[in-house]
């Protein structure tokens, strides 16, 4: 959990702003904005999904939220193909510790861009706030079919260790060897470090996808290790789990401050239909006022589109440099096609585009591209920001 005193603000809702600025130049809307379905959807989801009775089993305390994310996610509506990037706040006023999490969903692509753009937009969050020594832990569980026999080994591993288990946890081993592990990794118990690991279970197009993921963090240059130690239910969790931690400048031990992965078969669930869905949570103390008061964003007049894999990967990285310029962008990154990046253009109605193909990317370029009369220019990337501002093309207000 993130401590206001470690961070530069004086208070959670400073945070919190801070924090929904950044998210919102990303791209990401308030729950409350998202389309929903019209009342005769709903009512047939509503029965679909009711034939799902069984509660899913959970692991960690952050799957609470997220099973109540995941309900009000299968009612938003999407365009075929399309996507939401969504965000909400969720606070818990009444436990030992008041805390507030900010929520951040990307709903409607299986691409591995929407895992690393949530890593990405809540290590900003966490930058923007002061807290510089970080560590981004990646693990990835497969999906159900795969790891089956990763759990199958889990629960064998821990009934030999059964009587070093507390007698409060040895229940759970039968009925959730998963869950027991994850206890057992927040304990510190001492059979942990030779547990069997996920990783090693995985098929050779899991391990590809994975790649992809770890892909992006290296393009964007943000350092990760690989963590057998970042787990949840598998009700909730399919493929990749990421966890942000800071170090505690008193004791100098890591603090999670965001968790976050992959949650298909949650959202699956509650869709009553195969769903794409990820997520991220960045959870802060409550201290001094917690309700943030939101900015209105200006109107971005530009477009960023990519053209090709290389480019793709190298998009979040140009994002986060316009971001740091303050020069607001419409994207279309969970976009496969650049068909459908140029009609969103078109749909904002935008003066400019900036497009990004291979060969770009390869160059560190970019084409400039005014709408009105179609001409271009090739700009290096670390020229871009000052030649948009000469031209002022930030935001409209």
């Amino acid at each position: 959990m993130l401590r206001i005193k470690d961070t530069r603000y004086p208070n959670t809702a400073s945070f919190l702003k801070s924090a929904v600025c950044i998210a919102e130049y990303y791209g990401f809307r308030p729950f409350e904005e998202a389309p929903r379905m019209d009342p005769a959807g709903m009512r047939q989801l509503r029965q679909r999904a009711g034939k799902n009775e069984a509660e899913p089993a959970l692991a960690r305390k952050e799957e609470r939220l997220l099973v109540a994310a995941a309900r009000r996610c299968a009612f938003f509506a999407r365009a075929p193909g399309g996507s939401l990037l969504l965000w909400r706040t969720a606070s818990d006023l009444k436990s030992a510790m008041p805390h507030v999490s900010l929520e951040l969903h990307v709903l409607g692509t299986n691409s591995a861009v929407a895992e690393a753009l949530l890593i990405v937009v809540a290590n900003s969050i966490a930058e923007e706030a002061g807290l510089r020594e970080r560590t981004l832990s990646v693990n990835n569980i497969g999906s159900a079919e795969s790891s089956t026999r990763y759990v199958r080994d889990v629960a064998s591993y821990l009934r030999k260790h059964i009587e070093s288990i507390s007698p409060t946890l040895r229940p759970r081993v039968a009925l959730d060897p998963l869950g027991t592990l994850v206890a057992l990794i927040e304990r510190g118990h001492p059979a942990v470090p030779r547990a069997p690991q996920p990783m090693e279970y995985l098929t050779e197009e899991e391990r590809r996808r994975f790649w992809d993921l770890l892909e992006y963090l290296e393009v964007f240059g943000l350092p990760y290790e690989l963590s057998p130690h970042v787990l949840g239910s598998r009700d909730c969790w399919s493929h990749s789990l990421y966890q942000i931690s800071a170090r505690d400048p008193e004791s100098g031990s890591p603090m999670s401050i965001a968790f976050g992965g992959r949650y298909d078969p949650l959202a699956s669930r509650f869709a009553a239909a195969p769903a794409a869905a990820a997520m991220i949570s960045i959870t802060s103390e409550v201290r001094g006022r917690a309700r943030p008061k939101r900015e209105t964003p200006g109107i971005p007049s530009i477009y960023f589109a990519h053209l090709g894999v290389e480019a793709r990967r190298r998009s979040l990285g140009l994002l986060e440099k316009l971001r740091a310029a303050g020069i607001p962008v419409h994207h279309g990154l969970c976009h496969e096609r650049i068909g459908e990046q140029m009609a969103e253009a078109r749909r904002h109605a935008v003066p400019y585009v900036l497009i990004m193909g291979h060969k770009e990317a390869v160059e560190g370029t970019i084409l400039v591209r005014e709408v009105a009369t179609n001409s271009q220019d090739a700009i290096t990337l670390p020229e871009l920001p000052g030649y948009l501002k000469r031209r002022r093309l930030l935001a409209v207000a």
